[in-house]
């Protein structure tokens, strides 16, 4: 504080007009909203004072941008080890001019040298690397992958490996750089080229890593960017090492120059070589202008603005505009690069084909995405610690439940552990990976032999895959504890999630039967190429399910019932019970009714669809390939449909009576001798109000309340009752005692209420009738 004030008093005479005035109250305030105000933490006056920076590193970004784009058609003529060198060489002039390296500062010791020696030896790797990237996949995508501060990386790597300092925004943050990456991998749809798109490779470890892509069946720019994926690590982790280096050698700026001087001492021979042995000659009298570009924008005006916007601005915030302004220079620059007026402002292009790595849908949706990212990823790190507070000490003080945040890893290594953990689980999770084992073998083999059905079999695999997944997230959930908001637990997810299942089943059965329906009377042509072999892997792999999940299948019950009322009073109420209810079975044991998972049911019933679609097909295809019996793939589809929509009915008709609260049918018989054994109890006079349903697949919940004689032990009674049901499996319940005296009492207060409003109500109408006379002794004798 006495600092910012010091500081303010020298400041404001110069910001403040010359007939202004100010107190020293003005400047204790304004230090103290400079202190303690985080949002407004920096200079004073930052916003107008750090413009000219923001400025100029926009400008240097950009131009770095445009270099960038020179450099990849440079690289269509030139070997990329001597375009290496030649960067190098000029760069190490530059530099050692400026920064005087050797003469000026301390002495670099031999072991210092050995360190700078391996500093340029990584450092020049990294750049061949870099530029191997760059032919492959192109200026655009290069600057969307390559041009990301170490703050946003490493954040986004914090969140995945680090169990600490990570808030929301920051998980925010790395999915949507995950999600730009994706986006790059997945749906850049750059037109892949197996005869060598960029001509041929100026280097053999390149030419070798193009043939595995090409037998792979990927595009140049996939392989492009795994390597830029690499080197953005090796580039990160290279840094941050060599900052203890720079401090030892007298700073960032000597230890660039000597680097750089070795590593052009260390390319020389590669360039020789390289020079000798290549077929094509290069115009190097025609490449002075572009080279010259490069090296400026580059590598040196590049370098020296960031160093100096660095020691004028915040780092996160340098990287922050400085990621931004490349990404949308990269689109600007690469949505006008291959325009025919911007080839006639210079002759930097060679060819006039149109660039294979350009602007798609996949790049403008990472830049988007990666924009994003690196906002909420160069934010500061929260520093506060939440937690709950659980109570006091003895003195007073409060006592707090601090949660230590987890990473991702360390979030998933734990929910394997619970995976694992019971059988339930761990069999639909051992299922689940074979699934997509399968599915994507499947989707691998259909777009190797660009075979339409296999892909979309292994979409329809794909989706039913998410019945496993919500019957392994309710199987994890259900385990969880009970907490203040759900006090029960979670235990009816498995309901529910059974509930789920069975609309999914219901749904597909739905629309199988109405396409089944029109194929019926316009049986189509059925191509049974490869359909046997996949319908029985499918089956295979769901034969598997079945043996795993046998133990959950079970007959379904119908039954019906109604809540057992018993009413029973004392005195003027009278003393009386009573309870009916009827129930249908089918004669099967409703005693392990109970233990049967709904999860499990519906899980198992999804297996039993699959395997009933494979059998179909399987049955249809060689009805079709030896008979030419077209028209049994829809019949085949309408037997499957029926039966499905069968199978599910009894899991619908459970799972909606447990949600509806309804009391387990298979306590409809046993309820009313339990009523009939607690009146029989010495003491107990009468029960009223029983309630009885299945919160979860081993939990039955009931509530009852007992009136008894005003002798009675309550502790005693509350046991007995509660020992009674324990006995019909009602493992939670809850008894309200009531006695004679509090039930009198409160049919008393019931009762006075009543009649005073009504005698009050008949007071108005007396005083409105009377005209104001009314006899106040009814009043009183009531």
């Amino acid at each position: 504080r006495q600092g910012a004030t010091a500081l303010g008093q020298r400041l404001l005479p110069f910001v403040l007009p010359a007939h202004a005035s100010f107190k020293m109250e003005d400047v204790e305030m304004y230090s103290d909203h400079l202190l303690f105000n985080k949002r407004q933490l920096g200079p004073i006056g930052q916003y107008t004072v750090t413009t000219p920076y923001v400025i100029a590193l926009v400008v240097a970004k950009f131009l770095h941008t445009f270099g960038l784009f020179v450099t990849y058609e440079q690289l269509k003529v030139i070997h990329v080890v001597q375009f290496l060198f030649v960067v190098r060489l000029c760069t190490t002039v530059v530099l050692v001019i400026l920064q005087r390296p050797v003469s000026s500062g301390k002495k670099i010791t031999s072991n210092q040298w050995y360190k700078i020696g391996k500093h340029a030896l990584v450092s020049t790797i990294i750049g061949l690397i870099w530029l191997e990237g760059l032919t492959l996949c192109g200026a655009l995508r290069t600057v969307l992958l390559y041009e990301h501060s170490d703050a946003v990386v490493l954040a986004a790597l914090g969140v995945l490996f680090h169990s600490g300092g990570t808030g929301p925004s920051k998980v925010r943050g790395s999915l949507l750089f995950l999600l730009g990456i994706l986006c790059l991998l997945l749906f850049d749809n750059d037109s892949p080229s197996l005869s060598h798109p960029e001509g041929h490779h100026k280097s053999q470890w390149i030419h070798w890593y193009y043939q595995v892509l090409s037998w792979l069946g990927l595009p140049d720019h996939k392989g492009g960017l795994i390597l830029l994926v690499l080197v953005l690590l090796f580039k990160i982790a290279h840094k941050n090492v060599s900052r203890t280096l720079a401090v030892e050698i007298g700073g960032a700026k000597r230890l660039a120059a000597l680097s750089s001087c070795v590593s052009t001492v260390l390319l020389l021979p590669l360039a020789l070589l390289s020079n000798f042995t290549q077929t094509t000659d290069v115009d190097w009298l025609e490449a002075i202008i572009p080279l010259a570009v490069v090296i400026f924008v580059v590598f040196i005006f590049d370098f020296y603005i960031e160093s100096f916007c660095v020691a004028k601005l915040e780092s996160l915030r340098t990287g922050k505009i400085g990621s931004i302004a490349s990404f949308l220079s990269a689109v600007i620059i690469a949505l006008l690069w291959d325009k025919p007026w911007v080839w006639s402002m210079h002759e930097w292009h060679h060819g006039k084909q149109s660039e294979p790595h350009l602007v798609s849908a996949g790049t403008l949706f990472a830049a988007f995405f990666f924009v994003l990212a690196t906002r909420l990823l160069s934010r500061p790190s929260p520093r506060m610690t939440k937690g709950n507070l659980i109570g006091y000490t003895t003195g007073g003080l409060p006592i707090y439940n601090f949660q230590t945040p987890q990473s991702v890893l360390t979030t998933v290594q734990s929910l394997l552990r619970q995976i694992v953990e019971q059988s339930e689980s761990r069999q639909i999770f051992y299922f689940l990976c074979l699934n997509l084992l399968f599915t994507g073998i499947e989707l691998l083999y259909g777009a190797w032999t660009n075979s339409l059905g296999l892909i979309s079999d292994g979409f329809h695999m794909l989706f039913d895959c998410t019945a496993l997944v919500i019957g392994l997230c309710a199987a994890l959930m259900a385990r969880w504890k009970a907490s203040r908001t759900f006090s029960y637990g979670y235990g009816r997810v498995e309901i529910l999630s059974g509930f789920v299942n069975g609309i999914f089943l219901v749904v597909i059965s739905f629309f199988v039967f109405i396409a089944a329906i029109q194929r019926l009377f316009d049986p189509p042509t059925v191509s049974t190429e490869r359909l046997l072999v996949v319908s029985v892997g499918g089956l295979v792999v769901n034969l598997v399910g079945i043996f795993a999940f046998r133990h959950a299948h079970s007959h379904g019950s119908s039954s019906h019932g109604h809540s057992h009322h018993g009413h029973g009073g004392h005195g003027s109420h009278g003393h009386s019970h009573g309870h009916h209810g009827h129930s249908h079975g089918h004669g099967h044991a409703h005693d392990e009714h109970h233990d049967r998972s709904v999860n499990m049911q519906g899980v198992f019933l999804h297996v039993v669809a699959d395997t009933m679609g494979s059998v179909g097909v399987i049955v249809s295809s060689v009805l079709i390939e030896q008979f030419g019996f077209f028209i049994a793939d829809p019949l085949c589809s309408l037997f499957i449909a029926v039966l499905i929509f069968l199978s599910v009915l009894p899991l619908l008709q459970e799972s909606s009576q447990v949600l509806l609260l309804r009391t387990p049918g298979d306590l409809d018989k046993t309820l009313g001798s339990a009523f009939n054994k607690i009146l029989s109890l010495d003491g107990v006079l009468s029960y009223r109000d029983p309630h009885f349903w299945r919160h979860s697949s081993d939990s039955i919940v009931g509530v009852i309340h007992v009136q008894v004689a005003p002798s009675a032990n309550e502790q005693r009674i509350i046991q007995q009752v509660s020992a009674l049901f324990k006995e019909y499996g009602i493992n939670k319940f809850s008894v309200q005692v009531e006695k004679e005296a509090f039930f009198h009492h409160m049919s008393a207060l019931s009762a006075g209420y009543k009649s005073v409003l009504a005698l009050k109500q008949g007071a108005d109408m007396g005083l409105s009738s009377s005209g104001g006379e009314f006899d106040y002794g009814v009043i009183k004798a009531v």
